[in-house]
């Protein structure tokens, strides 16, 4: 999104602040007063530029899963064993939802907010989970041609179990008390991976 010449904001700089106040609230606890004061715009700015509250929040979400996504098939497709990549990436998102008051993240904070009856929300949530999905698959089909995994391990199912141990690490971790939890679903994972 390029500043417009009628604008006296930044619509990208706007839109990463209206993001992090959804993940941080949630998109039934935020409200449009709340959104102007944190993006620094009108409400005829906002309307105009991001369309109502539930555009705004697309927006948004689409945002934070192609910046998701991107970091996720960056780690796995680094050069080296394909294996290797997978658990760093989980010793990561391990380290990472440990902190703190971690917030998580806006997707899961988003799946416990909607239902499949509301049909182009679930459509969002569920192509970001297939992305998931799909660069955990890839990293699996890498890893046996690479003989890393056993010839007959079924991939598909694998890579659905990786993208919810990732979904749910990043839900744990905005109510964890202790580092211990996200530790042993990592290390429970990564043992799974040594026998498959």
């Amino acid at each position: 999104m390029s500043r417009g010449p009628d604008k006296q904001f930044d619509p990208d700089e706007a839109l990463g602040k209206a993001m992090q106040l959804f993940w941080a609230k949630g998109y039934a606890a935020t409200g449009l007063a709340e959104l102007q004061t944190e993006m620094g715009i009108g409400r005829k700015s906002l309307y105009d530029t991001f369309g109502n509250k539930r555009s705004l929040f697309i927006q948004a979400l689409k945002r934070y899963s192609d910046s998701v996504v991107h970091n996720i098939v960056d780690e796995l497709m680094r050069a080296g064993p394909p294996l290797g990549n997978v658990r760093r990436l989980l010793r990561a998102l391990e380290e990472e939802h440990s902190i703190p008051r971690s917030t998580g993240c806006l997707l899961g904070v988003s799946m416990a907010q909607f239902r499949t009856d509301d049909a182009e929300m679930a459509g969002i949530l569920r192509r970001h989970m297939k992305r998931v999905e799909d660069a955990f698959y890839r990293a699996f089909k890498r890893a046996q041609k690479a003989g890393e995994l056993n010839a007959d391990t079924n991939i598909r199912d694998l890579a659905r179990l990786y993208m919810g141990i990732a979904q749910g690490l990043a839900l744990i971790g905005r109510v964890q008390e202790t580092p211990a939890i996200p530790r042993s679903i990592v290390n429970a994972a990564i043992t799974r991976l040594d026998s498959a």
